[in-house]
C-alpha cells in the first residue's frame, strides 16, 4: 500500500495552480480578519522547475503502477504529505470540515465541547469550554487523545479527530487519555451534547465592591456582551475588576483587539495591542486600540491558565505590556500562529499559517515548536507540559512601564498559582460521573434543597453508602506500579518466592488507600456541591456559591485589588 509520504510531493502542482482568494480566519485557531489578497509563488523560476518533476512522477505513477490508483486520493495524499513538513495548523481541509470548523465562531453544534490540536503526531487537548460534556467530566488542556472510539488517534489531523468527536447530542464517544503524571492511561465515556457556546457565562460582584467577569471565548458577538457586562458592572460602582480568561481557547482576532480595547484607552495617540509578522512584507500588519476604552483607568486583574490560548493571550499580554492590569494564574498555552484559508478547486480549502503573534513589547506568543511536523516534539511523558512556555533568560524583555517580563511563548503571570493537581481518587470519580450520578439521586430524595446548602458530614455519608453500591473502585500511583513489578515477577522461574512480599505490600497499600478519601475530602465536598446546584440551580449558582468563594485565582484577584499599595507596587515591578 503506498503510503501518504510517498505522495507527499507529487500534487504540488496541482496546489500551486489553484491557489485562489485569500481570507484569514478565527477556525478557533489564532484569530480572524478581512483581508483579502491575491496569493503568488515565490521563486518562480524554481518552484517551475520542480513542478515539471512533480508532474512527471504523478502522470508517470498514474500510467505505470501495477494497481489501479484513484486520482483524487493520489492527489490528496500528495498534498497531505507536503502538509506534513509544515506546522501543526497547516491542513487541508474539505467543505463538510470547513464548515464544521465555521461553527465555532457562530455558537452551536453537537459534540463535547473542547479545542483541540495536532501536536507532531498527537492530537492535544488545549481548552475544554466551560459548562460542556468534557469540561464537567474533568478533561484537561494538554491532555493527549489516545484513542477515540477504539480508533488510534495518532497521526490524525485535529479535523479528523473532532469530526469522531462530534455526533448527535445523546450518543457517546469513549476516549483513551495520557495524562502527565499518570502512568496508566484514563477512559472515559461521554455522551456528546448540544454545545451553545456562551461568550460571557457569568458577571457579578464578588467581595467588597469587586467586579467580576468570565469570557469563555471570542466570537462574532464577544464584545457586544462583554461591554454590557462590563457596563452594568461600573453602574454598580465597583472599585476594581476580575477579567477571567482561564480555559479561554481564542477565536476571532478583531474580537480581541476590540476586547483589548475596553481596558486600553488610546489617549492622545493610538495604542499597539498587536502585529503579525511573516515572510512577506505585507504580513506586517499592526492591531490599535483606537477607541475610547470602557474601563480605561480602576485596577484590574487578569486571570489566566494553561488553557488560556490565542486570542485571549493577546489580551492578557497587551494588558500586561501597556502595565494596564495585573495577570494571575498560570503560564498561558503559547499559541499565536495566524492561518491564511486559501479557496482551492474540488471545494477544497488550504489553511496555511503565514505569520506569528508579536505584543506590544515584541514577545511572540507562539510556543517554538521544537521540530517540524514530522519529527517528534516531546517524549511521551511530557505530556501536558509540553503546552508551557519555556522560558529562556536571554529572551528579556519589557513593559511600557520598564518591567521585565520573559520571552518564550506564552504569558506568564505577574502573580503564579500553579495549576490543581488532582488525586488518582479524584480523577477516577469524576471520570466515572459518580459526582453526577450521586446528584440525580440525592435530588429526587431532597427536593426542597436551598440554595446556600452545605455539604454536611450526613451528605458525605450518603456518597460513601453509594460509591459502596457502585462499587466504586480505583488504582493509585503505587497500585499501578505493582502492576507492573507482577508482571515481571511473572516471567520468573522462581516466581512463587515473590508471593509472601506481594501480599504484604498489597495489604500495606490497602490500608495507605484508606486515607485517600479523607485526603480529598475537601475536593470531594466542593464536587457534591458543584453538580448538586449545578442540577438544581444552573450555572450561576455555581459561580457564586462555589468559585467566587473557593476559587484561589479569585480569592488572590480579590486580595490585590482590595489592596492599592499593593497593586501599584505589582504594576511598577
Amino acid at each position: 500500500m503506498l503510503g501518504e509520504k510517498k505522495y507527499g510531493i507529487i500534487a504540488l502542482v496541482l496546489a500551486l495552480a489553484a491557489v485562489g482568494i485569500i481570507w484569514i480566519v478565527g477556525l478557533g485557531q489564532t484569530g480572524e480578519q478581512t483581508l483579502q489578497a491575491q496569493a503568488q509563488p515565490q521563486n518562480k523560476d524554481t518552484i517551475m522547475e520542480y513542478s515539471k518533476l512533480l508532474a512527471q512522477v504523478a502522470y508517470s505513477i498514474n500510467d505505470r503502477y501495477v494497481e489501479k490508483l484513484d486520482p483524487k486520493e493520489l492527489g490528496y495524499a500528495g498534498i497531505k504529505g507536503m502538509l506534513e513538513l509544515l506546522d501543526p495548523f497547516s491542513d487541508m481541509l474539505e467543505k463538510k470540515t470547513f464548515n464544521r470548523l465555521m461553527e465555532f465562531t457562530h455558537g452551536k453544534y453537537e459534540g463535547l465541547g473542547m479545542t483541540i490540536e495536532k501536536k507532531d503526531k498527537y492530537i492535544i487537548i488545549v481548552s475544554p469550554m466551560e459548562g460542556t460534556p468534557a469540561f464537567r467530566m474533568g478533561l484537561r488542556a494538554g491532555d493527549k487523545i489516545i484513542e477515540i472510539d477504539g480508533k488510534s488517534a495518532y497521526g490524525m489531523s485535529s479535523e479528523e479527530a473532532s469530526n469522531l468527536m462530534r455526533g448527535p447530542a445523546g450518543t457517546k464517544v469513549t476516549l483513551k487519555i495520557k495524562r502527565e503524571g499518570i502512568e496508566e492511561p484514563l477512559d472515559y465515556e461521554i455522551e456528546r451534547a448540544v454545545i451553545a457556546i456562551k461568550n460571557v457565562p457569568y458577571y457579578g460582584v464578588v467581595g467588597d465592591g469587586i467586579g467580576y467577569v468570565r469570557l469563555s471565548r471570542f466570537s462574532e458577538d464577544t464584545g457586544k456582551e462583554l461591554k454590557e457586562a462590563i457596563r452594568e458592572l461600573k453602574n454598580k460602582n465597583i472599585k476594581g475588576l476580575i477579567f477571567d480568561l482561564r480555559f479561554n481557547g481564542g477565536g476571532l482576532l478583531n474580537e480581541g483587539v476590540e476586547t483589548s480595547n475596553l481596558f486600553l484607552d488610546k489617549l492622545d495617540k493610538d495604542k499597539l495591542v498587536v502585529y503579525t509578522q511573516g515572510k512577506k512584507p505585507e504580513d506586517l500588519i499592526k492591531y490599535f486600540a483606537r477607541e475610547e476604552a470602557l474601563y480605561p483607568d480602576k485596577p484590574l486583574v487578569v486571570l489566566v491558565n494553561e488553557g488560556t490560548a490565542s486570542a485571549s493571550e493577546i489580551v492578557a499580554g497587551a494588558i500586561q505590556d501597556w502595565d494596564r492590569g495585573v495577570i494571575i494564574g498560570d503560564t498561558t498555552y503559547g499559541k499565536g500562529l495566524v492561518q491564511t484559508v486559501l479557496n482551492m478547486p474540488d471545494e477544497v480549502y488550504l489553511k496555511l499559517t503565514i505569520a506569528k503573534y508579536y505584543i506590544p513589547s515584541g514577545r511572540c506568543i507562539q510556543k517554538p515548536e521544537k521540530s517540524k511536523k514530522n519529527l517528534a516534539l516531546a517524549s511521551a511523558d511530557e505530556g501536558a507540559d509540553s503546552s508551557k512556555a519555556e522560558l529562556k533568560q536571554d529572551e528579556v524583555f519589557h513593559t511600557n512601564g520598564g518591567r521585565v517580563v520573559y520571552g518564550g511563548g506564552g504569558i506568564v503571570p505577574d502573580i503564579v498559582i500553579p495549576a490543581e493537581k488532582f488525586k488518582p481518587i479524584e480523577i477516577d470519580l469524576e471520570r466515572q460521573q459518580l459526582f453526577f450520578d450521586f446528584a440525580v439521586r440525592y435530588i429526587s430524595q431532597h427536593k426542597d434543597l436551598p440554595r446556600n446548602f452545605e455539604v454536611d458530614d450526613r451528605m458525605i455519608s450518603d456518597f460513601k453508602d453509594f460509591l459502596k453500591e457502585k462499587n466504586f473502585t480505583y488504582l493509585n500511583q503505587v497500585e499501578i506500579s505493582l502492576q507492573d513489578l507482577e508482571k515481571n515477577i511473572d516471567s520468573e522461574k522462581d516466581k512463587d518466592s515473590f508471593t509472601p512480599a506481594l501480599s504484604e505490600l498489597k495489604k500495606v497499600i490497602q490500608k495507605s488507600k484508606e486515607g485517600d478519601f479523607d485526603n480529598s475530602l475537601d475536593y470531594i465536598k466542593k464536587a457534591i456541591k458543584r453538580d448538586l446546584l449545578y442540577s438544581l440551580y444552573g450555572e450561576k449558582a455555581y459561580y457564586e456559591e462555589i468559585l467566587l468563594k473557593t476559587d484561589p485565582g479569585v480569592k488572590k484577584a480579590v486580595e490585590i485589588l482590595s489592596n492599592k499599595t499593593e497593586y501599584r507596587k505589582l504594576l511598577k515591578g
